[in-house]
Order: structure tokens, then sequence, then C-alpha cells
């Protein structure tokens, strides 16, 4: 045992670096569990386009006609149970949208409940899509 401790005195720098690069490496595995699994606008986009995403954005109708995620789905929360305006084919994903995240978290929780196991919040929300300079489309009024 005293060559290891040897060995760990002598090299202290090198562990220091190891321990370091470890922390490292599981940091983005952290951080996406403490999103509770939501997804990055990279990964939504990657979704979106090449696996045929559905983007639902769960805010107010008000909330939705100022801003949203360029051909999203406008379902209010509120009306999110037995909503019409969902897929039928429960096998798609589902990339949940509101402004911060908040709601859209909640809404996932919802929408697996009622089958749709690959819907995944959208991290940080429409702020996210926009400050990544994603494209927003707003709803005119008539």
């Amino acid at each position: 045992m005293p060559a290891v401790q040897s060995f760990l005195i002598e090299n202290w720098m090198y562990v220091v670096s190891a321990l370091v690069s470890g922390g490292l490496l599981l940091w983005p595995v952290l951080q996406r569990g403490a999103q509770g699994g939501a997804i990055s606008t990279s990964e939504a986009v990657r979704l979106i386009n090449r696996e045929k995403a559905v983007v639902i954005d769960v805010c107010e109708p008000a909330e939705f006609a100022a801003g949203h995620v360029a051909n999203a789905r406008s379902v209010p929360l509120g009306s999110l149970e037995g909503s019409k305006d969902l897929p039928s084919n429960k096998a798609l994903p589902l990339v949940v949208v509101c402004a911060s995240g908040a709601r859209a978290t909640r809404a996932v929780g919802m929408l697996r409940k009622a089958g749709y196991d690959k819907a995944q919040a959208l991290a940080g929300g429409l702020k996210a899509w926009r400050d990544a300079n994603l494209p927003v489309e707003s709803s005119k009024a008539a």
C-alpha cells in the first residue's frame, strides 16, 4: 500500500486532472437530469428534421399569437387532455414548448400518461429557441 500512496503523492497533478476530466464528462448527464429530461434546441431541431417530430406549444392563445416555434401546433395546457389537435400517431416524437419550459414539463407528464411516450420538453422554452436564432412565427390578427 505504501507504493500507491507514494504514487498518488508524487503524481497529484495527474490525479487531479483525471478527476476534473471525469467530472466534465459527467456534467452534461447531470445537467440533463436536473432539467427533468428536457432537450436542447439542437436536439429539438434534429428531432424535427430527421424524425418528423411535431412541435406542440402549450402556451395560452394570446402568447402563441405573439410568437411561437415555426409550424408549431397550439394546444394550451388547460385543454391538452383529449385535444383533437394532438397527432393521432402516438409513436411520433413530440417537442413540447412553452415560454420558459415549466408548463412544457408538466405537459410532457400528461402526454406520456396519454400514451405519447416520445414527448419531450424543450429546455428553456421559446426563450431558448429565440436565443438560438431559430425560426419564430407570429399569428396575424384577422
